[in-house]
């Protein structure tokens, strides 16, 4: 794990954990228990819902780059379609997250902003550090169960084919390749009670660090 080094200024900004894991590792198990310790949770995932909204640039420049099947009858971008084009084809993927990424970021640095000086801050997203946003977090928390449970529960939870599931999976970075970054790490495997002992243990840590 990485040693912690805090990049927000104490006194005019809260203190910034960021969460990521892969799709279906249990983020939002980790935050719920985070925001009952007090913590403020943004959540990106919504956020990029926000970015979604008809009328905004980013709905925009999705219709034009991805074209009106993006599009429901309601006039809004249909989420399911979209990820059915891009998830598993790579140039596709960067075209997306192009525009989406950069919305996301802004949003989400607002909220920061408006969370005052004190306090935790949780940014959870699932692309945390594809993105580059870990460079708004004073530490990074990684969220992790093995990749075939991943895809068991995104299975399960989407409704998705085992295949459709596994592509979703293999689209993001595994993680061996995520779990370097982060200066905490959750195993998140064996079920809520051994999630929440090891989130309580860590946040020890952050209460005294912020």
């Amino acid at each position: 794990c990485k040693d912690f080094l805090r990049r927000t200024e104490r006194g005019k900004m809260p203190y910034v954990v960021g969460l990521t894991g892969g799709i279906a590792a249990g983020k939002t198990t980790v935050s719920k228990i985070l925001e009952g310790k007090g913590c403020t949770v943004i959540d990106c995932d919504l956020l990029g819902h926000k970015a979604y909204e008809k009328g905004s640039e980013v709905f925009e420049r999705i219709v034009e780059k991805f074209g009106g099947e993006v599009v429901t009858a309601e006039g809004e971008i249909n989420r399911k379609a979209l990820g059915s084009l891009v998830f598993g084809n790579e140039g596709r993927m960067k075209d997306l997250t192009d525009i989406v990424w950069p919305a996301i970021r802004a949003l989400s640095s607002a909220q920061i902003g408006a969370a005052g000086a004190e306090g935790v801050v949780v940014l959870e997203a699932a692309v945390l550090l594809e993105a580059g946003w870990d460079d708004m977090c004073d530490e990074v928390w990684v969220v992790r169960v093995p990749e075939k449970l991943a895809v068991e529960r995104l299975s399960h939870r989407n409704k998705l084919s085992e295949e459709d599931a596994r592509r979703r999976v293999d689209s993001q970075w595994s993680n061996a390749k995520r779990t370097p970054f982060g200066h905490v790490v959750i195993s998140n495997e064996w079920g809520e009670g051994e999630c929440r002992e090891q989130v309580l243990d860590a946040f020890e840590g952050v209460s005294l660090r912020s």
